[in-house]
């Protein structure tokens, strides 16, 4: 892959699209820190909150670490279908744990271009050559493929946070939050998008979980950014571990062999079960004789990790 020149580094491009509640902010400030990374654009859709609330906050983000140069484009504001009842609780209902901050950019920031229409135009200028890094619903990404057929093949990879591979969810008893906010979508983009594609699944991410004591030194350091997420994360129920969901899909997507195991299969996304709709289905056996396989993470390099997730808030 090649890149933007900056000195003697090529740099990966990266283009980002969130729903963003807390976990979305811990992965855009783990980009934004990295040195080998350039964020071409933070693409925007509903799901951890509403679509004016998810945009804010990546304002708000992109403010805390002075990367308002990055551009942000409004997105989808709800599912193909429109049919799913949200619920906006997890992370506060404004999705930064209602930690108002009245200095906070406002949507005057955002892009006038919307956010589908910004992906299929940096996709096409930069072939070949970007990672997306799906963090929410995959609206806007399903909108996309529809518009470009062509889209998938002109990507680098797709990095994806959601799905489950043992069908147990967790917005569900089969399905979890972001195939299940927009299961369509989910199906489109697992069955449509042609390029490598890697999907950090509900399971890897508990299995790959950290301590509450990491997250507590982590919040407790003395900057800014720290200061930042542990106002938004105040709220935010932790048992006896922590889990950045997002920022291991980010992760991946930043440092490859961070991902130290994967499992290769064909997946879909079930979409008429009474019980299962939105859940990740998985041939394990290849039984669809299907081409396209994809990644599913299974292992990491958890001290690389908790490096990545560190030095975001330096």
């Amino acid at each position: 892959m090649t890149g933007h020149i900056d000195g003697n580094m090529t740099k990966k491009l990266l283009l980002v699209d969130v729903d963003c509640g807390v976990d979305d902010a811990q992965a855009l400030m783990m980009a934004l820190a990295a040195p080998e990374v350039e964020v071409l654009g933070i693409t925007c859709c509903f799901g951890n909150t509403t679509i004016d609330h998810v945009c804010r906050n990546v304002l708000r983000v992109l403010q805390v670490c002075n990367r308002m140069e990055i551009p942000v484009f409004r997105g989808a504001s709800n599912s193909l279908l429109g049919e799913i009842n949200q619920e906006y609780s997890h992370f506060g209902g404004d999705g930064l744990g209602d930690a108002e901050d009245p200095n906070s950019p406002g949507l005057e920031y955002l892009q006038k271009e919307d956010a589908v229409h910004a992906l299929i135009r940096i996709i096409n200028q930069y072939e070949d050559q970007i990672n997306l890094v799906a963090l929410g619903p995959l609206t806007n990404l399903a909108l996309a493929v529809k518009m470009d057929p062509s889209l998938p093949k002109k990507l680098n990879k797709l990095y994806i946070m959601g799905g489950n591979i043992e069908g147990r969810g967790n917005r569900t008893a089969c399905a979890e939050f972001n195939f299940y906010l927009d299961p369509e979508a989910a199906y489109i983009v697992t069955n449509e998008f042609s390029c490598p594609m890697f999907i950090a699944a509900l399971e890897f991410i508990r299995e790959n979980c950290l301590t509450t004591e990491y997250f507590k030194n982590w919040l407790n350091q003395d900057t800014e950014k720290a200061r930042f997420m542990k106002k938004i994360s105040a709220k935010w129920p932790q048992k006896h571990y922590f889990v950045p969901y997002d920022s291991y899909a980010m992760a991946a997507a930043i440092e490859e062999n961070i991902i130290t195991e994967y499992v290769k299969c064909a997946v879909s996304v079930e979409l008429h079960g009474r019980y299962a709709r939105g859940m990740l289905v998985l041939d394990t056996d290849d039984k669809w004789k299907k081409e396209h396989k994809v990644f599913l993470m299974k292992k990491c390099n958890l001290d690389n990790f908790k490096n990545r997730l560190w030095n975001a808030l330096l």
